[in-house]
């Protein structure tokens, strides 16, 4: 036990430590307001319809809640999950989910953990160097297709978001 007490002391005193004097105990985290993410995800469900579509988009914050869930009038309820699943993993890879198919290969990768798909069709949300969220699209022929339509919602939000930070 002395030991472990001694080890645990260290660890806290060592730089890169648990406690450092001039570490902040409270950290400001940044969120996508309500607002700005309802206009992404409308812009998102707008860019599909153009291309006579229709689709699920979830938006979620940076702890990977769903912030806001739109499926249009025909989309199949399966959209639903899969546009938060996509929108999950785009916020904790921060990378858009195509980028992330041909990424795992191995039955033990991370995307055989409930709850991550990793087709196209996710962006992080992210301005500055800050991941304020994702957004996840599901329901068009194709992931380049949803991916696209989350492109759209992004760009919608995105000016306003970086003038922000």
């Amino acid at each position: 036990m002395k030991k472990l007490t001694q080890i645990l002391t260290l660890a806290i005193l060592l730089p890169g430590g648990t406690a450092q004097a001039d570490d902040p105990m409270i950290l400001p985290i940044q969120r996508l307001a309500m607002d700005m993410a309802v206009k992404a995800a409308q812009a998102t469900i707008a860019a599909c319809r153009k291309e006579g579509l229709s689709v699920a988009v979830t938006i979620i914050d940076r702890g990977g809640h769903a912030q806001v869930v739109l499926r249009d009038s025909l989309a199949m309820p399966i959209t639903v999950p899969i546009s938060k699943q996509k929108a999950y993993a785009a916020l904790n890879f921060n990378s858009p989910t195509s980028a992330l198919e041909s990424r795992f290969t191995s039955p033990f990768a991370p995307p055989k953990i409930d709850g991550l798909i990793t087709s196209a069709g996710g962006l992080p949300i992210t301005a500055g160097s800050t991941i304020l969220g994702g957004i996840g699209v599901s329901g068009a022929p194709s992931g380049e297709t949803d991916e696209a339509c989350a492109a759209a919602g992004l760009k919608a939000i995105i000016e306003d978001i970086e003038m922000e930070m």
